[in-house]
């Protein structure tokens, strides 16, 4: 009987201790490093659903395999990540890296405006107003971005906002790779 009262005193501690450490490692995890993603190396999926944003060119599957590496970026103008990230974007883009944009059930005129006034770096625009076209990307959430070779294939996904250690650690050596 003191055995069994022992271990029921031990129990509570050790169940604390077991939770702790699954925390502990949790927030040690580098998240988007390790979001797994069944479509690298394989072809990027269509982007035939998409909607266009005003008179901005919509994006189309030969956009995917046109020569070089392109990004491909799932954005919405109500995303405060995304607007983190914005900068990043616009810095790619003015060195000259072709970034597609896909805007994710947002509204017509918030991305428009959004756009309007702290520019856009992206050559081509579409909207997932379905959300269907992210679906097949399998993203969890935006913002998310996708390296693409000329062949169409996906060469990386990642999941959250750029920042310049991303870009410097992750996109850059895929971009000047291929140049």
């Amino acid at each position: 009987m003191a055995a069994r009262r022992n271990w029921l005193l031990v129990l509570p501690p050790l169940l604390f201790l077991g939770f702790a450490a699954v925390a502990w490692l949790g927030l040690r995890r580098d998240a988007p490093e390790e979001l797994p993603s069944a479509l690298i190396g394989q072809p990027a999926p269509t982007l035939g659903r998409l909607g266009t944003l005003y008179d901005n060119p919509r994006p189309t599957d030969a956009d995917l395999h046109a020569p070089g590496v392109k990004l491909v970026n799932f954005f919405a103008s109500w995303c405060g990540p995304c607007r983190a990230e914005h900068p990043q974007l616009l810095a790619l883009s003015e060195a000259g890296v072709p970034v597609i944009g896909i805007n994710y059930k947002d509204q017509p005129d918030a991305v428009r405006g959004w756009l309007d006034k702290q520019g856009s770096p992206f050559g081509k625009i579409g909207t997932d107003d379905s959300g269907r076209t992210a679906l097949d990307w399998g993203i969890y959430g935006v913002p998310e971005t996708f390296v693409v070779n000329a062949d169409g294939k996906i060469l990386l996904r990642y999941p959250g906002p750029l920042t310049s250690a991303a870009v410097r650690d992750r996109l850059m050596p895929l971009l000047n790779a291929s140049r």
